[in-house]
This record gives structure tokens, C-alpha cells and sequence, in this order.
């Protein structure tokens, strides 16, 4: 399959190219770029250096029809809602990576992202790029829009329990820790080094967008409504992202019951991890592990004194949380291992 990438000079255009470039199934022919058309991706991205000589172009619709059958929109959130339609109108699917078609209501793009949708026709076909909850619409998808970073950690650490009822559908409390990445690469005065180096820094603590989704997922799942207390502080690392997840449950669980509620829910999916370990440095899920993998890691406590669970989630925002599982999704939509070039473990140290 021939594959575009529309946005490609910010960090998931480039952490798709890096992955895309060692695909079996699929050939690379567009990258664009309006800011550096014309110049080498190396000259953007150093870590491709040698691995391809293809230069940046400007978006050109006609172009990317003669040669691409489908197609990454990685542009910035609010930009990709105009382009996607004519995409698709003439044929190519679609893989979005920005926010503009997660959402099914079309009056959550009003409360939650303050604009009004231009294709609301275009949400109910859309596919949230989940695989574990959607795998078969992604099959047959012509569009796919990939979840938030922040979104995957907190559904997947909550998806088994919510599936099965066990815990308070209103009391569900998210406190997620993120890498300077996941700002995009465009700096301000919040990504300037001296001003988030060695700072912990929570931001829109409540009213955070990934609310919207996370809800939106996990309602889908239970006919109980659930609604999600959601904090994300800004850390003093690169890439990952760890979401410590507080929920209180209906009645007393074991140890026991609650690793048979994850491993039944997530049997099978290649890229499930359950970390909960009594030895060495690494107990339970650390974003630290995870970077430049596709894996959500997984693990859990319990506290008896409130029966109350704590849940923690860790991904690579911009793998797990973006260009890793566009790849899933792509890899679903050809009807190919889901693994394919996602085979890489985590580096040790990092």
C-alpha cells in the first residue's frame, strides 16, 4: 500500500515515518510540510538520517491522489476537519491522528474544543482507533481517528473493570503524568527548558478535552453512566505517559479477581502488559520502560482500608499514544499481523 503522511514535520509525522520506513507492507510516498517543503525530512528529523532521502513537499491534493491509497493527517488539531473529507471523496482512507473526529456527538466539539464541527456527518463513520474495544469496524473503516495520548492510558486502565461493573461508574478519579513531547513541537514559554525542567506542573486540571473521549469509550462498555475525575501534570521527562487511575469498588475483590477480570478482558492483545512484581526496581508500570514501544503496561494495588483500587497505566505518548497505534490501526485496516513493525522492546536505560 502507498502511504502519505500529511503533517510530517512535528514529532508523531516523524515517529510514523521512522516506523513506516521499516514496514514490510507498505511504500512511503509523501510527506508534507508547508514550513519546510522542499528540504530533506532528515534536516527536521536527524534520527532518520541515511534511512530515506525523501524531501518534504507542500500539501497538494491532486499529488497525493496519484500517490497514496491512504493516508496519515498528523496537523494540528482544528486542520485536519476541512482536509479529511476531501480525502476521502476521492477515494483514499484515512488515518487521523489530531482530535477532530473522535468525538460522536458533534455538540462535544462546541463544550469541550469551543468550534463547531463542519462535517458532523462524518462522526458517526468514523472508527476510534482502539483496537482493543473497536478491532472490527477498524477492519472496515475508510476512517480512522486515533485517540488522545492520555485518552489510551486512562481507557485501557479502565475498560475491564467498567466492562464488568465492579467499580463506582461516578467516583472514577484519573491523575495522569506527562512527558514534554506531548505539547508538540512547536516551543513556548511552558516547554522552555528553564522553565519546565525539574518541575512537576499540573495543567487544566479540570475541563481537560481527553475527558470527553475517555467517557465517551467507557459508556459505550456499561449501560450504568460513568463519568471521570481527570488531572494531567506536566513532568520532567521526555516521552510517557503514567496514569494513576483511583477507583472505589462495589464490593470487596481479591488480588486474585482482579487479575482474572484483566488477563480475561485483554486475552491475547499483543500489547497488554500486566506489571505488578514483588522484586527489583520496576514493581509496577513506569513510563520509563515503555518508551519507543507500542505497549500499555498495566498494573494494579488494593487498598482494603477504603476498597479502593488503584490502577496504573504507562505508555509512550507518542507510540501507545499516537504513531505506534496508528500503525496497529493500519496494520488492522490491511489485514496483517497486528504486530508488524511494532516488534521493537522498550531501550534499558533510557
Amino acid at each position: 500500500m502507498r502511504v502519505g503522511i500529511i503533517g510530517g514535520s512535528g514529532y508523531v509525522g516523524g515517529e510514523l515515518l521512522r516506523l513506516l520506513l521499516r514496514h514490510p507492507k507498505v511504500e512511503v510516498t509523501t510527506i508534507t510540510s508547508r514550513k519546510y517543503a522542499g528540504e530533506f525530512v532528515f534536516g527536521v528529523h536527524s534520527n532518520l538520517r541515511g534511512a530515506t532521502s525523501l524531501k518534504f513537499v507542500q500539501q497538494d491534493l491532486s499529488s497525493i491522489v496519484d500517490n497514496c491509497d491512504l493516508v496519515f493527517t498528523a496537523t494540528p488539531h482544528g486542520a485536519s476537519v476541512g482536509l479529511v473529507p476531501k480525502l476521502l471523496e476521492v477515494g483514499l482512507k484515512v488515518i487521523d491522528m489530531s482530535a477532530d473526529f473522535r468525538l460522536k456527538n458533534p455538540e462535544g466539539y462546541v463544550n469541550w474544543y469551543e468550534w463547531e464541527h463542519s462535517s458532523p456527518e462524518l462522526l458517526k463513520e468514523a472508527v476510534y482507533g482502539l483496537p482493543e474495544l473497536h478491532r472490527q469496524e477498524i477492519k472496515k473503516a475508510r476512517l480512522v481517528a486515533c485517540p488522545g495520548c492520555m485518552a489510551v492510558a486512562s481507557i485501557l486502565g479502565l475498560a475491564p473493570l467498567v466492562k464488568n461493573k465492579l467499580i463506582e461508574g461516578d467516583r472514577i478519579i484519573v491523575d495522569a503524568k506527562i512527558g514534554s513531547s506531548g505539547a508538540g513541537s512547536k516551543p513556548s514559554l511552558a516547554s522552555h527548558h528553564a522553565e519546565r525542567f525539574g518541575g512537576v506542573r499540573p495543567y487544566k486540571v479540570v475541563g481537560h478535552r481527553h475527558i470527553a473521549e475517555i467517557e465517551q469509550e467507557l459508556n459505550l462498555l456499561t449501560d450504568e453512566p460513568v463519568t471521570i475525575s481527570f488531572s494531567p501534570h506536566a513532568v520532567n521527562m521526555v516521552r510517557g505517559i503514567l496514569s494513576t487511575i483511583h477507583v472505589f469498588l462495589k464490593k470487596s475483590l481479591t488480588i486474585p479477581e482482579v487479575w482474572r477480570t484483566y488477563r480475561t478482558y485483554y486475552r491475547e492483545e499483543p500489547f497488554i502488559r500486566f506489571v505488578r512484581y514483588p522484586k527489583g526496581l520496576y514493581q509496577f508500570p513506569d513510563p520509563k520502560v515503555v518508551v519507543g514501544t507500542n505497549f500499555c503496561d498495566i498494573g494494579f494495588e488494593l487498598d482494603p482500608h477504603i476498597n479502593r483500587l488503584v490502577v496504573l497505566s504507562a505508555i509512550d505518548n507518542i507510540m501507545r499514544g499516537a504513531a505506534g497505534q496508528g500503525i496497529q490501526c493500519l496494520n488492522i485496516v490491511l489485514g496483517v499481523n497486528e504486530t508488524i513493525g511494532l516488534e521493537s522492546v522498550g531501550f534499558h536505560p533510557v
